[in-house]
């Protein structure tokens, strides 16, 4: 597979615009563990092996498990993950997959429990962002750097 369009090259103005919206997220109060999984368990849905590959490292580097990373997309089969973050991923994978049936008002109610309005907005623009990366990146088959 090689890489298409480079946008970053061919629509300077755009990338740019991403890059800052992706900057607001260091405003958010979720930590940085919690965005990782937002980025990682979106880009699994997505198929996206050049965001998945950098938010893996990038969770490591903020002190995530091996362990969880592997099950992250199990994570309703496993205790490894406290229910803020089950509410976390559920949003992720209704957020990301929002053709299917939108978000449910249990996901939503499920999300009230651990969090207030405004971090469930932070929730689901972290969320909205990453999907925009992940079809930037999967479109234009951007690759994965080898180790």
């Amino acid at each position: 597979m090689e890489q298409r369009i480079n946008i970053e090259q061919t629509q300077p103005e755009t990338w740019k615009a991403m890059y800052s919206l992706s900057m607001v997220l260091s405003k958010f109060s979720l930590t940085p563990l919690q965005q990782e999984l937002i980025k990682i368990r979106a880009s699994q849905l997505n198929a996206c092996a050049f965001c998945i590959n950098m938010h893996t490292h990038d969770a490591l580097k903020h002190g995530e498990t091996q362990q969880r990373i592997f099950l992250l997309n199990a994570w309703r089969e496993t205790n490894l993950f406290a229910p803020e973050e089950k509410a976390i991923l559920a949003l992720t994978e209704e957020v990301t997959l929002i053709s299917q049936q939108g978000v449910t008002d249990r996901t939503y109610q499920n999300a009230l429990q651990y969090f207030p309005h405004e971090v469930i907005g932070q929730i689901i623009t972290a969320i909205v962002i990453i999907n925009a990366w992940n079809r930037i990146a999967v479109s234009t088959q951007l690759q994965v750097n080898q180790a």
